[in-house]
């Protein structure tokens, strides 16, 4: 008896989750068909096919909404990279791989992300979400090495690499994405 009074409840908190990631996912389409301009609550409503009005329960402001949306990009980025920490025995090669995912099937995803993250730079709601990125490659340049300017520099190097990536039509190479970061992480003294 008592199990099925929790289940209208958990049935709810199921089915507003998967609105959420639904209004989330809408989102990130339009950021990457229309770029973050695109992103209004009717357009996100007019994507996801709801009302408006829902979009408005789920996130009150915009800003709400950018934040979710990127929130859920870095989440993603996040986890990966932690498992780099933890697990593997190059993490700067799995993070090459990573970053050179954004000339293929990541591509969009990458794309989202940056634009939003840049968009962060007019918009003080964004800016913690996306310096996670930031802060957990250091993070991984930190099991490299405990020297600042390199780990600045590692961080720097990979923000860049990836804008490469998407202002580039061609392929990127992790292999040599790995050797140039790996350049980064050596100490250099003056």
């Amino acid at each position: 008896m008592m199990v099925a009074e929790h289940d209208p409840v958990d049935g709810r908190k199921v089915r507003g989750q998967r609105r959420r990631a639904q209004i989330i996912e809408a989102t990130l389409a339009i950021v990457r068909r229309d770029g973050a301009t695109g992103v209004t609550h009717r357009t996100v409503a007019k994507e996801a096919g709801i009302t408006t009005s829902l979009t408005l329960y789920y996130f009150a402001t915009l800003d709400d909404l950018l934040v979710a949306a990127l929130t859920s990009v870095t989440d993603e980025y996040t986890h990966r990279i932690r498992r780099l920490i933890e697990s593997d025995d190059d993490p700067v090669g799995g993070l090459a791989h990573l970053i050179a995912e954004s000339a293929g099937a990541g591509r969009e995803r990458a794309l989202a992300e940056r634009e939003l993250s840049t968009l962060a730079a007019r918009r003080p709601a964004l800016r913690p979400a996306a310096r996670r990125w930031r802060d957990n490659v250091a993070e991984l340049a930190r099991t490299q090495t405990d020297e600042p300017d390199a780990i600045e520099a590692f961080v720097a190097l990979s923000d860049g690499l990836c804008a490469a990536i998407l202002l580039d039509d061609d392929e990127a190479d992790p292999d040599h994405i790995r050797a140039v970061l790996g350049r980064a992480l050596q100490r250099t003294r003056p």
